[in-house]
């Protein structure tokens, strides 16, 4: 059946990209490896929600299971159940998803929280955030990158790499979801018999 198979190479990929978002979040919260920043509050806005954890993380490999379930269904009506199950769970897996490329989005574009120099003394705070008044962003001047920020060491390039890699991840964790609720709209209306030229019809209950 070839619904059950895309729904096995979906779970796959979605289950990798789930790891590469966790691991990414995690490093986001500890910035030099070190947990004194987290423990502080030094940690950026956006690394401390956790989306990556819980939403492209935890909620994504969920429907990754629900995926590898329906795959292994077995006759018409239980597959169109598994089926519509399975639309429910990738569209709010999609959700997911898309709420953590949005978070990766912003923070990628604000730069992180750091401990930078002030009119009076060093202080904690976004420096190199995008201002309509002075600059658009230090995404765009690469200059500031390693004299803006004081402490964490290598924060920005930290921050940079690790929220583009679960940015990039959770995207297409969206683009696999989508394609999973169509895959899954297609099996909830043929039936598990597609590929092979049969589709179940709804008035025959059983296999």
């Amino acid at each position: 059946m070839c619904v059950s198979s895309c729904l096995r190479c979906v779970a796959v990929s979605l289950v990798a990209l789930a790891i590469v978002c966790m691991l990414s979040n995690i490093l986001l919260l500890l910035p030099e490896l070190k947990f004194h920043f987290l423990l502080e509050g030094h940690v950026t806005r956006e690394a401390t929600w956790a989306t990556g954890l819980w939403g492209s993380g935890f909620l994504v490999v969920l429907g990754a299971r629900a995926s590898g379930r329906s795959s292994r269904t077995r006759g018409c009506w239980a597959f169109r159940r598994q089926m519509a199950g399975q639309l429910l769970s990738s569209c709010v897996c999609a959700l997911a998803a898309g709420c953590c490329c949005l978070v990766s989005a912003s923070g990628l574009s604000q730069g992180p929280l750091c401990l930078h120099n002030t009119t009076a003394t060093p202080s904690w705070g976004v420096p190199l955030q995008p201002h309509p008044d002075r600059h658009a962003g230090y995404l765009y001047n690469r200059t500031w990158w390693g004299g803006v920020c004081l402490a964490p060491s290598g924060v920005v390039q930290w921050n940079a790499v690790l929220f583009s890699v679960m940015g990039g991840a959770s995207g297409l964790q969206v683009v696999f979801c989508g394609a999973n609720i169509l895959n899954s709209l297609l099996g909830l209306t043929l039936g598990p018999g597609l590929c092979n030229g049969t589709v179940c019809v709804w008035s025959h209950a059983g296999s």
